[in-house]
């Protein structure tokens, strides 16, 4: 393949600088095969997760190189080399295989290099170059001096993990257990650990394509919200509080609360990699009621609603501690509390709690460690988020007045003094379906980027 670009390195380097390249590739293959472009360093290390440019995650953070197109087994990427970080020294374009495929099961494939409209430098490949080949090096844009172009074709058998591997990175399996052996600090801002997080991310997006397709579709609109917050590779447990009070019942049996976890759900597998997010429960107990995950999300609260009847009360200080005490076992009151990771917990009720010196204790105590509140009520209030935006406050009645749902301790909840960091916000709905996912994206991320921004400078995470 080299022979056919032989000659062509002064000719891409004559165009940086005035033009902005595309590079597009297409495989004529029987099986998915997903192309990616790989931002190195110097030592051809994916030193910052942000600059692997994929379906998943479309354009660097200065937008110097950006996925401008992808379909099956096709990928159009635009550069702007001027743009490129001093840091990144190497485009490396590659081709891997989603599934037991070979490279050698392809027909053939393109790869084209244009500005203007006007090719620059264009190759083809088949079957023939490859043999057990899962995950192949197409072709590399890189800096020595100048801006050159050359062809690779190194193949990794192993597929995506090996190809991440080569970039500096190792497998998830192989970390998990070195983990358990070793035990060594945490690695997540290292380039290996970003490798990993990658690999299991999109390890994560394919399950989800495969069995949890609304899900995906639910965190694709979660992510926009994430980027517009600068958050689109924010790694954070998540967790979901709901009110099992009797007032809930038709919040239930409806199907609604169903429907609302499923969104919690996406935004943590946003969030995480594990495709997970904790369950807890609150009446006149406190629950710890394990996971909901892309394996078990069908009918879910209905078969936990199942397991935990409604209860005739509603206390919320006794779930808060419950889950502080299920993140952070060892943290001591007003002292702080580190972690590596921060836990963001989407607390839902419909009406007032019976313990309030008691929740008010625990969202001052939780200023202290990486915990953030956001609370939702259900129900007619002046915080009521669509009320708001069609602007009826500005005309309510007395009728009207007398109807709302009085939230006022959540509304003191949110604006809380003797805090060390403001760690809660609070909205409310009259109907969790009336809010579109995108807004409600939006409304999850209003105060949290300040909260971790504050949480970051204690040092708490």
């Amino acid at each position: 393949m080299n022979n056919m670009i032989k000659g062509q390195k002064a000719k891409i380097a004559d165009f940086v600088g005035s033009y902005v390249f595309e590079v597009e590739i297409s495989v004529n293959a029987p099986m998915t095969i997903d192309i990616t472009c790989f931002g190195l360093d110097d030592k051809k290390q994916l030193s910052d997760d942000r600059y692997m440019i994929f379906y998943n995650q479309m354009s660097s953070p200065e937008r110097s190189i950006e996925m401008i197109e992808n379909k099956q087994n096709k990928g159009v990427f635009k550069l702007n080399l001027p743009m490129v970080p001093s840091t990144i020294k190497n485009l490396v374009f590659t081709a891997t295989i989603d599934g037991e495929e070979k490279m050698s099961d392809i027909v053939s494939g393109d790869f084209h290099v244009t500005v203007n409209g006007q090719n620059v430098i264009c190759y083809q490949f088949n079957n023939k170059d490859f043999k057990n080949e899962r995950a192949v090096i197409i072709s590399e844009i890189y800096f020595k001096d100048i801006w050159r172009i050359g062809v690779v074709g190194d193949g990794f058998d192993g597929g995506l993990s090996s190809l991440l591997k080569h970039f500096g990175g190792i497998e998830a399996d192989e970390m998990s257990n070195q983990q358990q052996i070793e035990k060594p600090a945490d690695q997540s801002n290292t380039p290996t650990g970003q490798a990993v997080n990658l690999q299991k991310r999109i390890n994560l997006e394919k399950k989800m394509e495969k069995q949890a397709p609304q899900i995906l579709s639910l965190a694709k609109k979660a992510s926009v919200s994430l980027k517009k917050a600068g958050l689109e590779n924010h790694t954070a447990k998540v967790a979901l509080c709901l009110d099992i009070s009797g007032s809930m019942s038709s919040l239930y049996s409806s199907g609604k609360i169903q429907t609302f976890a499923e969104r919690i759900l996406a935004l943590g597998c946003k969030f995480d990699d594990d495709g997970a997010i904790d369950i807890f429960l609150f009446g006149a107990k406190a629950h710890e009621a394990g996971e909901f995950s892309i394996d078990n999300y069908n009918s879910y609260i209905k078969s936990l609603i199942k397991k935990y009847p409604l209860e005739g009360a509603t206390y919320y200080g006794k779930v808060m501690k419950t889950v502080r005490d299920y993140y952070f076992p060892n943290s001591i009151n007003h002292k702080i509390t580190k972690s590596n990771f921060p836990v963001y917990v989407m607390f839902v009720t419909d009406g007032a709690t019976f313990d309030e010196d008691v929740s008010r204790a625990n969202i001052q105590d939780s200023s202290y460690e990486p915990i953030f509140w956001q609370f939702m009520a259900i129900g007619k209030s002046t915080k009521d988020i669509i009320s708001k935006r069609k602007g009826l406050f500005g005309r309510k009645t007395v009728s009207t007045v007398s109807s709302f749902s009085d939230f006022k301790f959540l509304e003191e909840l949110d604006n809380l003094q003797n805090r060390l960091i403001d760690n809660a916000n609070f909205f409310s709905v009259e109907d969790p379906s009336n809010i579109s996912d995108e807004e409600l994206y939006d409304l999850l991320m209003s105060e949290y980027p300040t909260w971790l921004k504050q949480a970051s400078e204690k040092g708490m995470i």
